[in-house]
């Protein structure tokens, strides 16, 4: 199974498990079984029990439902993040154009277009989660682009050394 998808099965299965549970109809039967009860106390504990089964269903669904929209978060980019990133992409090409005219630009003016909510949007319908992948290759490139850099420095200040 698709990793990203694994969240939200496991919280749509915790969900189904809570909705079977059949919490209404425990309640209507405790209601019912103390209906004619005279001892305040019991009456008084076996609402209290309704009352906090009740709470607790009711803080389970909660909190599906926030792990939800987190995982909806996590892999749905809004209109106003594509708008960014193309505004951004539009900037970057438009300072690798004035720094290199002679760098082939027009080829990359394509991947500006494919940036629009329209074309983003329908990706995602479609399954495609760009965090995965495109952020998190571009976040293993850059650690391993830093490292490298480090390690370079640590192996001339090395190399200097035995001189």
């Amino acid at each position: 199974m698709n990793e990203a998808l694994s969240p939200l099965v496991e919280m749509g299965a915790a969900l189904t498990e809570l909705a079977i549970k059949g919490t209404a109809t425990a309640v209507a039967n405790k209601v019912k079984s103390v209906k004619d009860e005279k001892d305040a106390v019991r009456l008084r504990c076996t609402y209290d029990d309704i009352v906090n089964q009740l709470l607790s269903e009711r803080d389970e669904a909660v909190r599906i439902a926030q792990a939800y929209k987190s995982e909806i978060e996590r892999i749905v980019i809004s209109d106003e993040d594509i708008k960014h990133l193309h505004n951004t992409v539009s900037r970057l090409l438009d300072l690798v154009k004035e720094i290199s005219p002679d760098t082939p630009v027009d080829s990359f003016e394509v991947f500006k277009d494919l940036i629009s909510v329209d074309t983003l949007k329908t990706m995602q319908l479609l399954g495609f989660n760009y965090k995965a992948a495109i952020g998190e290759p571009l976040t293993k490139l850059c650690a391993e682009a830093i490292t490298n850099i480090g390690n370079k420095r640590k192996n001339q200040q090395g190399s200097r050394r035995n001189r």
